[in-house]
């Protein structure tokens, strides 16, 4: 019965977790305020289409669909430093940056945003330009 309990809780909480949508244009003016970008894509992605400039990647779901959930927080930890600042997340078409905002929403994040589209609609279909210098 706990255990019904406390996945109708978490069930719950990740229907009513909110972050927000913005556009390529709104993550150009935020990272030049220092707002961190995630690319939250796999290694195979960031090769074959490139990410977008400053941003931080770090793999979320890995190739086979499986997470390492404590190696993603650890990674994410090195440059967001608490849950009240604010970061950047997106993937290939903003269906996984919704399921990782709401991870992260239901855990206290505040200020997360995700790009609307990710990259393919939301930055490179905009005429934006990605680039290959992934560090």
């Amino acid at each position: 019965m706990k255990k019904i309990v406390a996945l109708l809780f978490i069930t719950t909480t990740l229907l009513f977790a909110k972050f927000t949508s913005i556009d390529a244009n709104r993550l150009i003016e935020l990272q030049k305020k220092g707002v961190v970008v995630v690319d939250i894509r796999t290694p195979k992605e960031w090769k074959e289409r490139g990410i977008i400039p400053n941003a931080k990647t770090i793999t979320f779901f890995k190739e086979d669909g499986r997470v390492d959930f404590i190696a993603f927080m650890r990674e994410l930890t090195k440059y967001v430093k608490n849950s009240n600042q604010p970061f950047i997340i997106y993937c290939a078409h903003a269906n996984r940056t919704k399921v990782v905002g709401k991870i992260l929403n239901s855990l206290g994040v505040k200020n997360l945003y995700e790009l609307d589209g990710g990259i393919e609609y939301g930055w490179i279909n905009k005429g934006k330009k990605t680039t290959k210098d992934i560090k």
